[in-house]
């Protein structure tokens, strides 16, 4: 019989979406123009740090999936993460958005291990916090239910970070961005530490493998290369977050030197989270209805029309943007949790073909692929900025610099939100065979436990 959760459970497991965005989202939204406009790196420095570590690390992501799935503890084998990782979360967060009073040369080497550190223990944490959502219930219907819950919660970081950190940078810093920063970052990170903390004590796993099952490295591997629907959810994440790593690092730039007013990013952000937040709301009940693989498609085109908008748009129609983007949002919205949702569904798809599970390395495998998009989106930005010939410094950019940033914001993010949508014609589990596996699997499970 399928397990349905309660909502203490539910949002108590969300909460650790809320603590990890807190960091995830001043990634998307603020550590480029952190980078070049208040810690000194260059724009081609900044490109280079998120391409070379983001793929660097996440290799890691396979390596910690594996670790999780070989686990074993009286609380499971993906809940002590998070209790293990809360407070290195905490403290190496800080120290990222830190700027050190050193050399030029010194700042590189402290952008460059703070960076990395930040992204190893997000991965030794996050990993095992995506593979929950898979072992908390067998019911496709509940894990998107979960999901929706997870992206309110990540979505409501995004919503602080956009709306009320650049606010919070000038408040606590009185004038010095760099301590403004510190600040601002060392009270959110010290709020993740405590989330994650709540996290573990509010979850449990219910879904465990067949105890006869018997696995290696290798056979993981190979398993997973020959899951078809892991094969197009990889692709559609890749795609899926270089579109969002492109557009939310510029469009603090855009603000800046194209429309020449910095004060309309919070509201910008504000209107357009507010709207995201009701797509996700909505999405359970939609997805239910339409699958997850069309609503994805729909959600992905939609996104992709709304954000190109921009481009035509006069940077002056300050009403005009704000309403495009509440559009855009409420459509991105739509998608946030089905990502999520199908990492299960993709495990259940591996066990169902095999007969051995795998939900650590699964999801360790798509988030590979998350991570492999931030660093492809971060240095796609950044590299486009310095062809564009965007200079870190500069208070006014060239009329070039402009068209370039304008661009990054629009058509190309544009295209990789179609991207996305494009990969997810190929993947074969529709809601019917979904249901199906899960029906079959519960069976299975039934005979192992009575056994």
């Amino acid at each position: 019989m399928r397990q349905t959760l309660t909502f203490g459970e539910k949002f108590g497991y969300s909460l650790g979406d809320l603590a990890a965005n807190f960091i995830f989202q001043a990634m998307l939204a603020l550590q480029l123009d952190f980078y070049t406009h208040t810690f000194g790196l260059t724009a081609a420095q900044a490109g280079t740090l998120f391409l070379v570590v983001g793929l660097g690390v996440a290799c890691l992501n396979p390596v910690m999936g594996m670790i999780a799935d070989r686990t074993s503890t009286r609380w499971g084998k993906f809940r002590p993460w998070l209790l293990w990782t809360a407070l290195p979360f905490g403290v190496i967060g800080v120290l990222t958005f830190t700027t050190p009073n050193i050399s030029p040369a010194d700042k590189i080497i402290y952008a460059w291990t703070t960076y990395i550190l930040l992204r190893v223990i997000y991965t030794v944490n996050n990993v095992p916090y995506a593979s929950i959502t898979a072992v908390m219930t067998s019911d496709p219907d509940e894990r998107t239910s979960i999901s929706s819950y997870r992206q309110i919660a990540a979505n409501s970081a995004g919503f602080i970070i956009a709306s009320l950190a650049i606010p919070m940078v000038k408040f606590f810093g009185h004038g010095d961005d760099a301590r403004g920063y510190q600040l601002t970052m060392g009270l959110l990170s010290a709020l993740s530490a405590i989330f994650f903390v709540i996290a573990f004590f509010c979850t449990k796993e219910r879904i465990q493998p067949d105890p006869q099952q018997k696995t290696s490295l290798a056979q993981d591997l190979s398993d997973l290369f020959r899951n078809r629907p892991w094969i197009v959810l990889f692709l559609a994440t890749l795609f899926y977050f270089a579109a969002i790593v492109v557009r939310g690092n510029v469009m603090l730039p855009y603000f800046r030197f194209v429309a020449n007013n910095v004060d309309l990013f919070a509201w910008f952000n504000g209107f357009g989270l507010a709207s995201l937040l009701i797509g996700v709301a909505l999405s359970t009940t939609v997805a239910k209805r339409m699958g997850k693989r069309p609503f994805f498609i729909a959600s992905m085109v939609l996104s992709g029309i709304f954000n190109m908008a921009l481009f035509v748009i006069p940077s002056r129609a300050t009403a005009v943007i704000i309403a495009t983007e509440v559009l855009r949002q409420f459509a991105f919205g739509l998608s946030g949790p089905i990502i999520w949702a199908m990492m299960g569904d993709v495990a259940d798809y591996g066990e169902w073909k095999t007969g051995r599970r795998a939900s650590g390395t699964v999801t360790s495998a798509v988030v590979f692929a998350l991570w492999a998009g931030l660093a492809l989106g971060g240095a796609i930005a950044g590299w486009l900025f310095s062809f564009y010939g965007f200079l870190s410094e500069a208070q006014v950019q060239t009329a070039h610099a402009q068209s370039g940033i304008l661009l990054t914001a629009s058509i190309y993010a544009g295209l990789a939100f179609f991207a996305a949508g494009a990969c997810m014609f190929f993947y074969p589990v529709s809601r019917d065979v979904s249901r199906q596996i899960a029906d079959e699997l519960e069976a299975r499970r039934s005979k192992h436990s009575a056994l």
